[in-house]
């Protein structure tokens, strides 16, 4: 557990429990049937979206709390097996209702931070949806590189067919 500052507090961010999924759901269905940011199919259910979002090691699935409410969460691990497995992914959601608070900077610094100290070299998204500018903007601001940008592989729910890009951010 570690406690940081987000722009309106300090946020606790800990291990997930199995008993978190419940109160992770809501906002992981309300984000991933948006359609704008996140390439889950839209027919999940609470038990069908278990696996998508909770980690099993060597992966971790983190969440920020306030006051024992989740305002968001974030998983983390090895972005390929084997021979890949020295290069960290990670992928965020915060609860839309606290949205704007600094809690996706405060995941994505936790993120950063887990990899090095277990070891990775670096950390890849691999399908950061173009027109996600504050993602985007955001790990920028946090040392990520556009890498490179596959067109049209994302089915945005109101853009259409837009970009993926690939970042990378090395330790």
């Amino acid at each position: 557990m570690v406690v940081v500052r987000a722009s309106l507090g300090l946020v606790e961010i800990r291990d997930a429990s199995p008993d978190d999924w419940p109160r992770i759901y809501p906002f992981f269905a309300a984000i991933t049937d948006a359609g704008g940011t996140y390439a889950y199919p839209l027919d999940h259910t609470l038990e069908s979206a278990r696996p998508w979002w909770m980690e099993s090691p060597p992966g971790v699935t983190v969440v920020a709390t306030d006051a024992g409410e989740i305002l968001g969460s974030a998983k983390m691990g090895p972005n390929r097996p084997g021979r890949g497995a020295h290069i960290a992914t990670a992928s965020f959601m915060v609860d839309p209702a606290h949205q704007g608070r600094g809690i996706g900077k405060a995941l994505g610094t936790y993120a950063v931070e887990w990899a090095r100290a277990q070891g990775y070299v670096g950390m890849q998204f691999n399908a950061v949806v173009s027109t996600n500018v504050v993602a985007v903007r955001l790990w920028q601001q946090l040392g990520f590189t556009i890498m490179t940008t596959i067109p049209e592989a994302f089915d945005h729910r109101v853009h259409g067919l837009v970009g993926l890009h690939v970042m990378y951010q090395k330790f």
